[in-house]
């Protein structure tokens, strides 16, 4: 802490303001003049002195050697001595702390002297982490300027005499406000957004870089030596010479080959041993940076990145130019947040964010933008949610709960979710949602219609919706379906057998008694109804065979016979039929077995004329499943042309084609064929095919 003068500690083993002022008069020597008053300490006070914390005598005397009559330097051993001169002034002026003097941190020493004494120039000497604590009052300007020690004298002088410049302008900034009261400076009020942009970029920018050391002077050598080789060397002499007119001119960087930076590397690259090149690249840094510097007090960024890039181009890990550099970064970092800001204020999210983002394209953003940009992007998170809940709860009065497309409530607090699961309005959203499910599919069931209570309950299990509720659900449909098939099944048996008793086995074919037995196949081949239908309708195609044969219709026997074997009759009872065919057409009389023979033989219908061709229609199930296969068909070609008695003889797979091969060759027509003048019947096979298409 800053003790007041005349405590106790200020006498205890410290020097006193008297000796202090007898050191800093005696070295000053008949430079210095005395002051005409004293300090409340005993100081005496020149009218704007530099006031030295320090310990170190290399360091104080380097401090005396870049200073003069004006502003004498005036030491202080310790930060009580410092405390009495400051409290004993009248004006402030610079003070120069070196950060191993002081006992208090220095971070904190700084900031209570710039509460305590505004006016007071601070710059700070000592090393890399110190600067680093110093970061964000070096960035928001409480301390002007920071020396890394061990220091060199040049940058000393240009430190100090920046330091007076900016203490002058105070004061002559004051002098013309006229005794205006001063305007506190303008806050910028954005939360997160704007709160310590400053110190945060400036810090990272800091801890990026390494600590920097003076550059090394070159092995010391007899002077005699260096003398000699400088007298030798013509060409580095006129390096020099050439360089050091450049810097006095100004020409840091430009034009080429002509300018203060290419002739002193030009230089020590002719003789790396020189250190009046090193110096004198030095001294241009120095320059650049200190010109940055004064164009980023003026807010000229552009300008102050393009000087700080020459400094980077001539030491890329000059300690200087690196914390320069992550000033720059802080004031851009400040800039495009306050853009940002406008741009929210004004309601426009997605504008603040392309700010942000385009900023970003530029190279690595800091941690506070990103803080920024989560924080936008929140705020457009939950724009979108409340749109989302507003239009899913329309959509929900008026119906449109799964339907359409993308624009159902289901969909719309889906959506919401998905954006902010954890938000109580999403959550009471999503509850809604559900309950209007499972009563709609309660509704389903109530009405009998299974399958729209399936398609409730599933979006209802989807949503997220209990398992007991949806497993009741499901139970309750279920039971409705069964109850709808045990009804189309009781009507489907009910028709089959009326068309049994209707004599009306085949035809027509989306009508007949083997029409509603597939049907029932279908539904349930291996339910009690389904197996008795099928035995009664082979049963009663072989007893049509039996009442051919007994009325001498060989022809119409053979056609029963063929459409039992079709529809799967006992091979057995099949061959007892065809057996007792046979042994009535042996006994008939021979004139009648003749024109029973011509009447009942085939012939391939590859030989007879088609004039009406109707394709077989591919089964949508055997295309899924991409199966091919064949049917072999008989029938009679009539005296008309038209077909009758069209059967199935053989198929592969079985069950697959049969029918939609049926349906076609019904359909047919064929010439009639001709006999001794006369248009007789003709019985002809042909095995209709079924392959994909390439």
């Amino acid at each position: 802490m800053l003790a007041a003068p005349g405590s106790k500690a200020g006498r205890a083993g410290f020097p006193t303001q008297r000796d202090s002022v007898a050191t800093s008069t005696q070295a000053q020597g008949s430079k210095a003049t005395a002051p005409q008053g004293t300090g409340a300490g005993g100081f005496a006070l020149p009218a704007a002195p530099l006031l030295a914390l320090t310990q170190d005598a290399k360091f104080l005397a380097t401090l005396k050697s870049v200073t003069d009559a004006k502003h004498p330097v005036l030491a202080a051993g310790s930060e009580i001595d410092l405390s009495s001169a400051l409290m004993g002034r009248h004006a402030a002026g610079v003070a120069v702390l070196d950060a191993a003097a002081v006992a208090t941190p220095i971070a904190k020493l700084t900031a209570r002297l710039h509460a305590q004494f505004p006016d007071l120039v601070l710059i700070v000497a000592g090393n890399a982490d110190e600067q680093g604590a110093l970061a964000a009052q070096i960035t928001d300007g409480s301390v002007h300027r920071f020396l890394h020690k061990p220091v060199s004298e040049q940058r000393v002088r240009l430190f100090v005499e920046a330091a007076w410049r900016r203490h002058e302008e105070a004061l002559h900034g004051r002098s013309t406000a006229a005794g205006a009261a001063p305007r506190p400076p303008r806050r910028v009020k954005w939360g997160l957004l704007a709160a310590g942009a400053v110190v945060l970029g400036a810090a990272l920018g800091w801890y990026a870089i390494r600590p920097h050391e003076e550059p090394a002077a070159p092995p010391a050598e007899p002077a005699a030596t260096t003398a000699a080789q400088a007298a030798d060397d013509a060409v580095l002499e006129e390096l020099l010479v050439r360089a050091g007119t450049a810097l006095a001119a100004g020409a840091l960087v430009a034009p080429p080959e002509a300018n203060a930076a290419d002739l002193y590397r030009e230089a020590l690259r002719r003789n790396a041993r020189d250190p009046r090149a090193a110096n004198g690249l030095e001294q241009v840094i120095d320059r650049l940076v200190t010109d940055a510097e004064l164009q980023l007090q003026d807010h000229h960024l552009d300008a102050a990145q393009q000087l700080a890039d020459q400094a980077r181009a001539i030491s890329p890990n000059h300690a200087r130019v690196a914390f320069l550099t992550a000033q720059i970064g802080a004031q851009r970092e400040r800039a495009v947040l306050g853009k940002a800001q406008r741009a929210a204020a004004s309601g426009d999210v997605s504008a603040a964010l392309a700010v942000i983002d385009d900023a970003a394209k530029g190279g690595p953003r800091s941690t506070l933008v990103d803080q920024a940009r989560q924080q936008l992007a929140q705020k457009q998170v939950d724009e979108r949610v409340a749109d989302l809940l507003l239009r899913g709860r329309e959509a929900l009065a008026s119906g449109a709960v799964i339907e359409p497309p993308q624009q159902n409530a289901r969909f719309l607090f889906e959506s919401a979710r998905t954006l902010a699961p954890a938000d109580p309005a999403v959550q009471q959203a999503h509850q809604e949602l559900i309950a209007r499910l499972q009563g709609e599919a309660h509704q389903a069931i109530a009405a009998g219609n299974a399958e729209q209570a399936d398609a409730w309950i599933n979006a209802a299990a989807e949503s997220g919706a209990a398992a007991a509720e949806v497993a009741a659900l499901h139970t309750a449909a279920q039971q409705l379906r069964g109850a709808a098939k045990a009804d189309a099944l009781a009507h489907t048996e009910a028709l089959f057998n009326q068309r049994m008793a209707q004599g009306r086995l085949l035809e027509p074919a989306n009508d007949s008694a083997r029409y509603y037995l597939e049907q029932l196949a279908q539904a349930e081949p291996a339910n009690a109804s389904t197996l008795a239908a099928r035995t009664a309708f082979e049963t009663r195609l072989l007893g049509e065979a039996h009442n051919a044969v007994q009325a001498h219709d060989y022809a119409a026997g053979r056609h029963w016979l063929s459409e039992a074997q079709a529809a799967g009759a006992s091979p057995v009872a099949v061959a007892a039929a065809e057996s007792e065919l046979a042994a009535a057409q042996a006994a008939a009389p021979s004139a009648a077995r003749a024109t029973a023979e011509a009447d009942t033989s085939y012939v391939n219908a590859s030989v007879l004329t088609r004039t009406r061709y109707v394709a077989p229609q591919f089964p949508a199930n055997a295309r899924d499943r991409r199966l091919e296969g064949w049917v072999d068909v008989q029938f009679v070609v009539k005296t008309d042309g038209a077909l009758g008695d069209v059967s199935i003889v053989g198929a592969e797979p079985v069950g697959v084609f049969e029918q939609v091969a049926l349906d076609a060759v019904r359909r047919w027509r064929y010439q009639p064929v001709m006999r001794d003048g006369q248009a007789i019947a003709q019985r002809a096979r042909i095995r209709v095919r079924f392959a994909m298409q390439p």
